[in-house]
């Protein structure tokens, strides 16, 4: 019993000790490590979708409170059947192949954009020292793997032998790799602060306290690089108003126009997910992961953290599909190269000057949140300059029009 309760309270503590369970049964240490590898991959799954089934019912919950409705309310107490009512509706759907497609990029697209996720949330410290895979190279890894999105959905577009599916595919490309510049940019300046590409140790590294009370989270020193990562995530998550890849009044319903049944409910599953897992990394890269008071003396209570933070970032994403408008196709692009890849650049230069000057850690502190609230002001100043430009210039066409005809 007090050797359970000490895992409850040190949660990192779980993997070596059934990892020694198994070789008190008598496993080889080889042996040992494959069973826990294995079982520790199945958890990973079963976390991942568990959660993914809850989270479509509460996006739609808080979809429909947001805009003065009801939401699901039919299938069990407050519609939480819902999404298992869907999933066998998804079951009992024909599995059709269009005539000329190419069944193998069909049939493999799917599961492609889901393993992408899955392969992400291996890296994803839910609490101190708790994370699947703690690799030197994390935010690298995530990198390299976030690019696998774009290439599920080009393959799902192009095998599916439809005009709309592909026109679709190549707007993934166009939009997911386009975003992932300012992405990786604000990525930069955090491993330029932190040292390191570790994302547990990421972390770590903001539990410090600057002038004694005010944590050391990316998202306070660099407000700046935390509102560009987050509108790049919205981009990377397919989410309004950056959803074109699935605009139905431009190409009928994106890349997957093709797929029914449990073949749709996959993509369906991956953009889900896809929002938990950047909600997850934002949270653990630039609001602390699991730190938070006293989690020196219970560490579990970092789990606690992380889950609520996430939460906080999964909300202001359904915030915001709920509320914005879909941009066109030429003023998602244009925002992106024009606005926040050099203010992306700019985020990377002063994390890059700042952090080394000859000064106290809390100087620098005040200097980088200062020099990024300031760079924010006058990129919004920028942007609205234009925009009331823009609006006077059709204004005044307006009015020529009008004093034209008359």
């Amino acid at each position: 019993m007090q050797q359970l309760l000490e895992l409850i309270k040190d949660p990192s503590q779980i993997g070596p000790w059934f990892h020694d369970l198994l070789m008190s049964l008598g496993l080889s240490v080889e042996l040992a490590s494959v069973v826990g590898d294995v079982l520790g991959v199945l958890l990973l799954l079963i976390m991942v979708l568990t959660s993914a089934i809850f989270l479509i019912w509460l996006e739609r919950k808080v979809a429909a409170r947001l805009q003065d409705r009801v939401g699901p309310n039919r299938a069990g107490p407050y519609g939480l059947l819902q999404t298992m009512a869907d999933i066998v509706k998804l079951l009992t759907k024909e599995d059709i192949t269009p005539v000329g497609a190419d069944r193998v990029s069909f049939n493999l697209a799917p599961a492609l954009s889901v393993m992408q996720i899955i392969m992400v949330a291996a890296i994803i410290p839910i609490g101190a020292g708790v994370v699947a895979v703690n690799l030197n190279v994390g935010l690298l890894y995530f990198v390299a793997f976030s690019g696998l999105a774009a290439m599920g959905a080009l393959m799902a577009g192009w095998s599916s032998n439809n005009k709309y599916a592909l026109l679709g595919g190549f707007r993934v490309v166009a939009q997911l790799l386009s975003y992932e510049v300012p992405l990786i940019f604000t990525l930069l300046a955090v491993v330029l602060l932190a040292g390191t590409m570790n994302t547990n140790d990421l972390a770590a590294a903001q539990g410090v306290r600057y002038f004694g009370f005010i944590p050391g989270w990316y998202a306070l020193l660099m407000p700046f690089a935390f509102v560009i990562f987050f509108v790049a995530a919205l981009a990377e998550g397919e989410r309004a108003p950056f959803d074109l890849l699935e605009a139905e009044s431009e190409i009928v319903a994106g890349f997957n126009i093709e797929y029914s049944g449990m073949k749709f409910a996959w993509f369906f599953l991956q953009f889900f997910v896809n929002s938990l897992i950047l909600s997850a990394l934002a949270a653990t890269i630039f609001l602390g992961g699991w730190q938070g008071p006293f989690v020196d003396q219970v560490p579990v209570l970092g789990i606690v953290y992380f889950g609520i933070k996430t939460t906080l970032v999964l909300f202001a994403l359904m915030w915001v599909r709920a509320t914005y408008p879909r941009l066109r196709i030429d003023q998602m692009m244009t925002f992106c190269w024009k606005v926040l890849v050099p203010a992306s650049l700019v985020v990377v230069l002063l994390a890059a000057v700042i952090w080394k000057l000859p000064v106290s850690a809390n100087i620098r502190a005040l200097l980088l949140s200062g020099s990024n609230i300031v760079a924010l002001v006058v990129t919004l100043g920028i942007i609205g300059s234009r925009l009331r430009k823009r609006v006077d210039r059709r204004q005044d066409a307006l009015n020529a029009a009008s004093a034209a005809s008359a």
